[in-house]
């Protein structure tokens, strides 16, 4: 009855058009109404305890060091040392793409951020050497969400801090799937690009590349530096965000000399605007898990899932189905904080480790960032490239299928997670 309650309430005030913090909290007066225990204080008090979280002073600073690397120029040499690697062989723009939007995964953690950056200089570059605008737009919003999985993940940051799981572990379980997504993006466009009549730039000389090489370095080091300062325990993940801030200062002011002064109030509107959006998600959100916790959904659910509990791939193949449905029609944030506190006593109970299952999700969720009708990355590539989200749906679907392919391996071994982790940790 609750969860009913619950899921009706939210998904009516979506439907309605309510943005998804208020329909979280007209969600959680609905199952406080249901529990007969309406209380303005309680909500109050679940609002701020939801923002009030030192994990979560994470995510305004990894947003606000990605908007510090896209005005100081790293972004721009990030593409430039990728296009001296791979640029001049046949589809070499599109192995540019990938290149890159791994590189900026371990700098922005965000999907729409990479999207954005990357896409707007990498979809006119790619339009003007003839490239078809529907496939390579479809690349790009394909390899931006490589981005939340990753380290570092604002996803990620936001999973570990509903389900009390260690965000360190979560970072570093999420290389070995990265790097999986992006070698089936790489195998997938050599197969549509292997008939390619595209122009072909030259082929940069070794002493180019080493030029780029050095003038890249420091945009390089910056992931070394969060990957290796988090596992060396020299850092937290949060400590870690402040870190970036600086270095993106450092190195936009200092090295790269592209960031002035005069750049830095319009970075720290656009940040305070994101930051703002998904903090407001996560306290609403919080009303939602107590009080999902108190009408106690989760026993209700794992009542539902009972018989698959001692099968554990199988719950896993059922809740990932599920998952991928609400990716359709939810956004990546709101679907965590939402789900997993329903899922993870569920998860728990089958003897599933809540990192790997963590991972997972948020691979699920990222593959709905680039499905219709919600998928944002759709609309920033759509924006970008001046296409209709038809068109890009008819471009994207050969990558969108090779991420769901790397989904389900990572369900039937989960071992691909797990051995890597224990060796990376």
């Amino acid at each position: 009855m609750a969860l009913g309650v619950f899921l009706g309430s939210l998904f009516g005030a979506l439907a309605l058009g309510v943005p998804i913090a208020f329909s979280l909290l007209l969600s959680g007066i609905a199952l406080m109404i249901l529990l007969g225990m309406f209380d303005s204080q309680i909500i109050a008090q679940n609002l701020i305890n939801g923002a009030n979280n030192f994990a979560l002073m994470a995510i305004p600073f990894f947003i606000l060091a990605g908007e510090l690397m896209n005005a100081g120029g790293i972004s721009k040499r990030v593409v430039s040392f990728a296009m001296s690697l791979v640029g001049h062989i046949r589809g070499g723009l599109g192995y540019v793409a990938i290149l890159a939007s791994v590189l900026f995964a371990g700098l922005s953690g965000s999907a729409v951020a990479d999207t954005a950056a990357l896409g707007a200089i990498l979809i006119p570059m790619m339009l003007s050497k003839g490239y078809d605008k529907a496939k390579s737009t479809g690349l790009i919003a394909s390899a931006g969400i490589i981005a939340p999985v990753i380290p570092p993940s604002i996803p990620m940051i936001i999973f570990g801090v509903v389900s009390g799981v260690s965000i360190t572990r979560l970072f570093m379980g999420g290389i070995v799937p990265g790097i999986m997504m992006a070698l089936g993006l790489v195998i997938v466009w050599t197969l549509i690009s292997r008939r390619d009549k595209t122009e072909l730039p030259p082929r940069k000389s070794l002493k180019e590349v080493w030029q780029l090489t050095k003038q890249t370095s420091w945009a390089l080091l910056l992931p070394i530096i969060i990957i290796g300062g988090i596992r060396g325990g020299i850092f937290t993940p949060t400590e870690a965000s402040v870190v970036a801030v600086f270095y993106a200062i450092f190195v936009g002011f200092f090295v790269y000399r592209e960031l002035k002064i005069a750049d830095l109030y319009e970075v720290l509107v656009t940040s305070a605007k994101t930051t703002s959006v998904v903090m407001f998600v996560a306290a609403a959100a919080m009303v939602s898990a107590w009080l999902i916790t108190v009408a106690q959904v989760p026993a209700d659910m794992a009542a539902m899932l009972g018989p698959l509990i001692e099968k554990p791939m199988l719950l896993m193949l059922v809740i990932t189905v599920l998952i991928l449905a609400i990716g359709l029609v939810m956004d990546l944030t709101p679907a965590i904080l939402i789900f997993t506190p329903v899922l993870i006593p569920v998860i728990k109970l089958a003897g599933i480790d809540p990192v790997y299952f963590g991972i997972v999700m948020v691979i699920n969720l990222c593959i709905g960032l680039i499905t219709p009708p919600v998928g944002t990355v759709l609309y920033v590539g759509c924006g970008i490239s001046k296409i209709s989200i038809a068109e890009l749906a008819k471009g994207i679907w050969p990558f969108l299928l090779v991420h769901v392919i790397v989904l389900f391996l990572l369900i039937l071994f989960p071992s691909l997670v797990m051995v890597p982790l224990e060796w990376l940790m």
